[in-house]
C-alpha cells in the first residue's frame, strides 16, 4: 500500500501542468518535465544539468543591498542599476530563450526574520544556529542562512512540518567533532524539500579529519555527513557540498525520494597531507549509501570522491541516471549480505560516466552469508581510466576484501548489461565476474564493448 501510495504521488508530480512548483527543477541536460514555473518563480541556471524554480525577487534584508538587473530578448535588451551600498549584493541575469542565473549574498541582523511565502506558518530566515529548532518548528519555509554550527552540533531537520522547504543559503559550516557516530546533518519528513539557494557552499570540514584511513581507523571522525532517513516523497535539489568528512549521504528508510541537481566536491582529498603517509588524505568517501529504502531516484548528480560515486546496500526500485563520477570506485551494489537487511531488487543505472576510478560497474556480496541481487541493470554506461575493473561481480568479500574463494548463499539474478561501453588500463579488467556455485543466473550483455585490460569470467562467457 505504501509503495503505491508513492508510484501515485510521483505519477501526479510527472504528469503536472506545464508550470514547476517552488523549487522545482526547470532545466537542464536530459531534463523533459516543465520548463517555466508558476507564478512569483522564475527558472535559474544552477549548472549544465540542472535549473530550478527560485523567488523571481530578492529575499528582504535588513540591510540596504545593490541591484543589477539585465534583461535580453531577441529584439531588445535593457538594463538597469541601482547603487546603494556595498554591504550586500543582489544579482540576477535572465534571457528569455535560454538561461537565467541568480547569485546573491544577504545577511541579517536578525537572528531569524520572517520572509513570508511559506504558507500556514509562513517562512523564516535562519542566522544563527541556536534558532534552527525554533524556525523548524514554527515554520514550512526555512532559509537557513551563512549557519556557523558549533562542535558536537547537528543542523537537525527531523521534525520539519509536512511538505516544509528548507534552503541552503551562502555558507554552512561546522565545528570539529571528534566522533565517529556525529552526524552533521539529519534529515526527516513528509513532502519535504531540501534545496540550496544560488551560491551557496556546505563544507564539511574534511581536512580537519582526513588521515587516509576514513572509517578503517585513524582518528575519531564524523562517518555519515548527510544522513537522509524515514522520509516520504522527499526533494533533495540543487546542493553544492564540498570536503566531507568520510560518507557524505546516507540514505536509509525512505520512499519516493527524489534528488537531483547536485554537486559533491571531496577533490580537495585527492591530495595526500602529513597524516595520510603519501595515500590520498581522504578515505571512504562514498557519494551515496542508500539502504532500505524503495522507490528512490538520483538524477544528473556530479561526485567526485574517492571511493563509490553510488553504493545500494538494499532496497527496491532505485534509479541512478545522468550521475557523473570521477576518482572513486563507481555505481555499485553491495556489498550484499550479513546485515538488517539484505534484498536489492529492480535497480537502473543509466546514461552516467565513470572517469579515472577503480571501478565502473561493479556487484560485491559477502563471503557466508544469504541474500538476494536480483532485476539490475547498467544501461548506457561509459567509462574510461579504469584502474581496477570495468565490470566487476564478485560474491568472495570478507571483512570488506575480496578472499578470491566466492560463496553462494546470496543469489544474483537478472543482471543486463546494456551499451556499456569504455576503456580500462592494462592492468585492469575489462569484465571479471567471480560466482559461487550456481549462484548467478540471467546475466545478459548487449551493445557492450570494454577494452584495454584482461577478461576473468567463471560465469557462461563475457564479451
Amino acid at each position: 500500500m505504501k509503495q503505491a501510495t508513492a508510484l501515485a504521488a510521483l505519477a501526479l508530480a510527472a504528469g503536472a501542468a506545464a508550470q514547476q512548483s517552488a523549487y522545482g527543477q526547470c532545466g537542464g541536460i536530459n531534463w523533459t518535465g516543465a520548463t517555466s514555473c508558476v507564478s512569483g518563480y522564475t527558472c535559474v541556471y544552477s549548472n549544465d544539468y540542472y535549473s530550478q524554480c527560485v523567488p523571481g525577487t530578492a529575499a528582504t534584508t535588513t540591510k540596504t543591498t545593490t541591484t543589477k538587473t539585465t534583461t535580453t530578448s531577441k529584439t531588445t535588451t535593457t538594463s538597469t542599476k541601482t547603487s546603494t551600498t556595498k554591504t550586500s549584493t543582489t544579482k540576477t541575469t535572465a534571457t528569455s530563450s535560454t538561461k537565467t542565473t541568480t547569485k546573491a549574498t544577504t545577511t541579517s541582523a536578525a537572528t531569524t526574520t520572517p520572509i513570508g511565502g511559506g504558507g500556514g506558518s509562513g517562512g523564516c530566515t535562519v542566522t544563527a544556529y541556536a534558532s534552527i529548532s525554533s524556525a523548524v518548528k514554527s515554520c514550512t519555509l526555512i532559509t537557513l542562512s551563512n549557519i556557523s554550527a558549533p562542535p558536537s552540533s547537528t543542523i537537525d531537520l527531523q521534525k520539519l512540518q509536512t511538505s516544509a522547504t528548507v534552503v541552503f543559503a551562502g555558507l554552512t559550516t561546522f565545528g570539529v567533532t571528534a566522533n565517529n557516530d556525529f552526524d552533521p546533518i539529519v534529515v526527516s519528513g513528509n513532502g519535504i524539500l531540501i534545496t540550496g539557494a544560488a551560491g551557496h557552499t556546505i563544507d564539511g570540514g574534511g581536512p580537519n579529519y582526513w588521515d587516509g584511513q576514513g572509517s578503517n581507523g585513524g582518528g575519531a571522525k564524523p562517518d555519515h555527513f548527510f544522513v537522509v532517513k524515514k522520509t516520504t516523497n522527499a526533494r533533495i535539489t540543487n546542493l553544492n557540498i564540498k570536503n566531507w568528512p568520510v560518507h557524505c549521504f546516507s540514505m536509509t528508510g525512505n520512499e519516493g525520494l527524489t534528488v537531483s541537481g547536485l554537486n559533491l566536491d571531496n577533490s580537495a582529498g585527492d591530495a595526500p597531507n602529513s597524516k595520510s603517509s603519501g595515500k590520498a588524505a581522504a578515505h571512504n568517501s562514498d557519494g551515496f549509501d542508500i539502504s532500505s529504502s524503495d522507490y528512490v531516484t538520483l538524477s544528473n548528480i556530479n561526485v567526485h570522491n574517492q571511493d563509490d560515486c553510488v553504493a545500494v546496500t538494499s532496497g527496491t526500485h532505485i534509479t541512478v541516471t545522468g550521475l557523473y563520477c570521477y576518482g572513486g570506485h563507481g555505481l555499485s551494489i553491495g556489498s550484499i549480505g550479513g546485515k538488517s537487511n539484505n534484498t536489492v531488487d529492480t535497480v537502473l543505472f543509466e546514461n552516467s560516466q565513470v572517469v579515472n576510478s577503480e571501478n565502473a560497474c561493479r556487484i560485491k556480496t559477502n563471503s557466508g552469508t544469504t541474500g538476494t541481487v536480483k532485476n539490475v541493470t547498467y544501461k548506457g554506461i561509459t567509462m574510461s581510466g579504469i584502474t581496477d575493473y570495468g565490470i566487476d561481480v564478485q560474491q568472495d568479500y570478507l571483512n570488506g576484501g575480496p578472499t578470491g574463494s566466492p560463496t553462494n548463499g546470496v543469489t544474483i539474478s537478472g543482471v543486463s548489461f546494456i551499451d556499456v561501453t569504455g576503456t580500462v588500463s592494462s592492468s585492469a579488467y575489462n569484465y571479471y565476474i567471480l560466482c559461487g556455485s550456481g549462484s548467478c543466473s540471467g546475466f545478459t550483455f548487449s551493445g557492450t564493448s570494454i577494452t584495454g585490460g584482461k577478461t576473468s569470467c567463471n560465469y557462461g562467457s563475457c564479451p
